[in-house]
């Protein structure tokens, strides 16, 4: 009879499998939240390590129970940083514990949870990189949405940690975790492997969610699965557009994101071991 972890390496790219193995440790099981992880505890090129237990990220947060809410404050959550747009916030307003601040960031995101509009798009669609991967190449709304969390980061007590999520935590916030963690230092695999580990973290909604849009909106498969999940090509798409305009991922960060030498160095004072 097969393990559980040799089931996984059987449906997940080898490189991802070393995220999946230590989800007991990464997950932060929640009743009203799902692909709520910890970004702690990946090494940087230097032979760091990013600390555990400062930096969050999560799917939606607005089903939380009271339960979990308890759990949030054990975390020293500080700031719930929001990327959601006024349609999602609208839908499902955050659910805070006591101990947190929500920052709203919903540059990029002003059309984004318009269904009908969602629903249209994928219709038409072949397949879904033609959807994705227009979204993942346009950078214009960074600066907005990404400097205010590097500030926060930066700011924030050294006793606390904070959150920060979309609606599915795979996209922008898929995006907000490789800036973040390239920024610490770590390695470009590493933080891919992160990033693609969201198909592990949400496969069951994932399940479910492909269902009802085959089902009930007659929508081709393959556009499903391209929408639902990650690919590697979505956030190398990021990472070329950057480079594109400002020759690196490293000049981007000091440009646009504020990280000069000095911002830099309290960052990673702050969050490496």
């Amino acid at each position: 009879m097969k393990t559980y972890f040799s089931l996984l390496v059987m449906f997940f790219p080898f490189f991802a499998i070393s995220q999946i193995a230590d989800s007991l440790k990464r997950e932060v099981k929640l009743q009203g939240a799902i692909n709520f992880r910890d970004i702690g505890g990946y090494k940087t090129k230097d032979c760091k390590e990013v600390k555990w237990g400062k930096i969050y990220r999560s799917a939606e947060i607005n089903r939380l129970t009271a339960a979990d809410l308890e759990k949030l404050e054990a975390l020293k959550i500080h700031y719930v940083l929001d990327f959601r747009g006024p349609a999602e916030v609208a839908a499902g307003p955050d659910k805070l514990p006591n101990t947190a601040i929500r920052i709203s960031l919903p540059a990029g995101s002003e059309d984004v949870g318009n269904r009908s509009k969602m629903f249209q798009s994928m219709s038409v669609a072949t397949v879904g990189d033609s959807i994705m991967l227009p979204f993942y190449s346009n950078i214009d709304a960074y600066p907005k949405r990404y400097k205010p969390m590097f500030d926060a980061l930066i700011n924030n007590s050294n006793d606390s940690s904070l959150v920060y999520h979309c609606t599915a935590g795979k996209d922008r916030t898929g995006i907000a975790t490789a800036l973040i963690l390239y920024a610490l230092g770590v390695d470009e695999q590493t933080i891919m492997n992160d990033y693609l580990a969201t198909n592990y973290y949400r496969q069951s909604d994932n399940g479910r969610m492909r269902k009802m849009l085959m089902d009930n909106y007659h929508m081709k498969e393959a556009v499903v699965d391209d929408v639902l999940g990650v690919k590697e090509l979505y956030l190398k798409a990021t990472f070329e557009a950057i480079t594109k305009i400002y020759g690196s991922i490293d000049n981007y960060l000091e440009i646009e994101m504020g990280l000069n030498k000095k911002a830099l160095k309290k960052l990673k004072r702050k969050y490496l071991n």
